[in-house]
């Protein structure tokens, strides 16, 4: 058995694939498609993070793949159509990093709404912001908002009820009177109801052409005013330039990026200066303990999906 793993891997899951079959392991072949191909054309499982595009010339290369490992949740870097049609079977590795995205969605709220993390810089000069920094706001008692309600969406419902905030979540994907709701004392809203009344509003929906510039200016600004935009899920689901306009302008009080319609981002200068910004290299579902999870549940996927 021949496996190909094109990103970063943890290196006991890699031992354990190696243990059973023939691996090719580069964290950095996503960047060679020549190499890329040549070591597909003879493989029967490719594991691959976001940046492998697995359709067009890649796919149709996997002459004997029979499964595709996902380390990783989304699947829009994948051409589930045509691996169906080719017979390879897709393993995403759902809910390993679940809990790694929730405490960054956590993390990232408490520090826009506060606002005063970032005087390191001032404070060690000599500076004194107090009366500019005294007027951040608490957690507790704060709405937040999940567009998607999936096992991410859930976990961060529960971290954020815990720290007191209310919780509301629209799914167009799940009925109003579905359980899980009432289990976790979350309100299932509309979509209008949710965006016009949360002070923190979190993605967790995949990026579809229906939800393709999902957040657009029209949906920023219909956010109420001081809220705040945590993007987790996909870049293609927010108009960045929005959300610049909207910081700069007060609008939105904060936003937390995450992902970005192209990766890496490139020069951005309408992000620059932006009061209250965080942006981070789709590092959200990546810590120690998640990297460990993510490789060890996909690399037994594989084998066992290879038998």
């Amino acid at each position: 058995m021949k496996v190909v793993v094109t990103e970063f891997m943890d290196a006991p899951a890699v031992d354990r694939l190696m243990s059973n079959a023939e691996v090719t392991y580069d964290p950095q072949l996503a960047n060679d498609l020549p190499r890329m191909l040549e070591l597909a054309a003879d493989c029967d499982a490719l594991i691959v993070r976001n940046r492998t595009q697995v359709r067009g010339e890649l796919l149709a290369s996997l002459k004997r793949c029979k499964v595709v490992g996902r380390l990783g949740v989304g699947l829009d870097n994948i051409d589930l159509d045509g691996c169906k049609a080719q017979g390879i079977q897709v393993f995403p590795a759902t809910g390993a990093n679940a809990n790694s995205v929730a405490e960054y969605v956590v993390a990232t709220a408490l520090i826009l709404l506060r606002g005063s993390y970032t005087s390191t810089g001032a404070v060690a000069a000599g500076e004194w912001p107090r009366d500019a920094l005294s007027k951040g706001r608490e957690i507790a008692g704060k709405t937040l908002g999940l567009l998607g309600f999936g096992s991410i969406g859930q976990l961060t419902a529960r971290l954020a009820k815990a720290l007191g905030m209310s919780v509301m979540a629209f799914d167009p994907g799940m009925a109003h009177d579905d359980p899980v709701f009432a289990k976790l004392g979350v309100a299932a809203s509309d979509l209008d109801s949710l965006i016009k009344e949360s002070d923190v509003i979190s993605l967790h929906m995949p990026l579809l052409e229906s939800t393709r510039d999902f957040c657009d200016e029209r949906r920023i600004n219909a956010m109420k005013p001081g809220a705040v935009l945590i993007n987790t899920a996909r870049g293609g689901i927010v108009d960045e330039i929005a959300v610049a306009a909207a910081l700069r302008s007060g609008h939105l009080a904060g936003a937390a990026l995450d992902v970005f319609k192209e990766e890496p981002l490139p020069d951005a200068p309408h992000f620059r200066g932006c009061p209250n910004l965080i942006l981070t290299p789709h590092t959200a579902g990546l810590t120690l303990e998640s990297n460990q999870r993510v490789s060890s549940l996909v690399a037994e996927k594989v084998l066992e999906a290879l038998g």
